[in-house]
């Protein structure tokens, strides 16, 4: 069932590193395991003091008080910053953490993927390039799902003709037989002109139905909002291959934080539960959760 936050009642899973704009703790990535819920986080602080230093790997028996057992910095990716990352198991039991990692002197990114037998050694596991972009797109922040047999995956995609508008994004979609090796299927969300995501969508959690895809994505409609999008929502139809045809964004106006400039982004699920970046009163973001509603 797809969510949306309510704010009231959420607790506070992680705390940024410092307090005001620039410093954040978020971009989500939650997977439960077994009868523990597992949490990959970024770490952030404000551009000129670090940016995004390390994700961050934790585990909880209640979803909501979280022990850290991994961590891994940019500076092992010789990376100007990290963004979301996203935490899986592989059918075998595999462990893996895909890292967006962003190139320092330039407006490109790129994801590396690590793998371990268990998430305590993701920390020290070697890395692979797995989405790479090019000269003239970075991507970033990918989203997973396995369905018994095939990989599929959203990612950020930026332009990088020019600084001024390496900003935009859309949301294009891929697939594999391993999550490995990837093949771009498209565009899958694009941003609407006019609209409160004119400038750049990102889809951040998926939820796979008999028929299709929900999903929920950040939006923005200017510059001057990045780093603080709200979330919206889409839908997609399942196509005769197994494949997710493009995403149909919804009407409703998007939901942020009571907070200005009300950023909330980076939504991510497991049973039960919701988790998401929020921007809080002294302009900071913090990692929240919230209970949903399963049936």
């Amino acid at each position: 069932m797809l969510t949306l936050p309510r704010w009231d009642d959420a607790d506070v899973v992680v705390e940024p590193p410092a307090t005001g704009p620039g410093t954040w703790a978020g971009a989500p990535s939650a997977l439960r395991h077994g009868d523990e819920v597992y949490l990959a986080y970024r770490l952030r602080r404000p551009i000129g003091e670090g940016r995004g230093y390390a994700n961050v790997i934790a585990r909880s028996r209640d979803g909501v008080s979280f022990t850290p057992v991994a961590e891994v910095h940019k500076d092992r990716f010789a990376g100007a910053s990290l963004e979301r990352p996203a935490l899986t198991v592989t059918p075998e039991g595999r462990w893996r953490l895909y890292v967006s990692v962003a190139t320092p002197g330039t407006k490109h990114w790129r994801v590396d993927l690590l793998e371990a037998d268990e998430p305590e050694k993701l920390g020290d596991a070697p890395a692979l390039t797995v989405l790479p972009g090019d000269s003239r797109t970075g991507v970033k922040d990918p989203v997973l799902h396995f369905d018994g047999s095939t990989w599929h995956l959203w990612a950020s995609v930026h332009p990088l003709e020019s600084d001024e508008h390496a900003d935009r994004m859309s949301t294009w979609y891929a697939t594999s037989p391993d999550g490995i090796a990837w093949t771009w299927r498209g565009v899958a969300l694009a941003p609407r002109p006019g609209t409160w995501d004119a400038r750049g969508v990102r889809v951040s959690a998926v939820w796979p139905t008999p028929d299709g895809l929900r999903a929920t994505y950040d939006g923005r409609a200017t510059a001057e909002e990045n780093w603080e999008e709200r979330t919206g929502t889409a839908v997609a139809a399942r196509l005769p291959d197994g494949t997710f045809g493009p995403l149909t964004a919804a009407s409703q106006p998007p939901t942020g934080s009571p907070f200005a400039p009300h950023g909330l982004r980076y939504l991510s699920a497991v049973a039960g539960r919701i988790y998401y970046e929020a921007t809080r009163a002294d302009g900071a973001h913090e990692l929240r959760t919230e209970l949903i509603a399963t049936a």
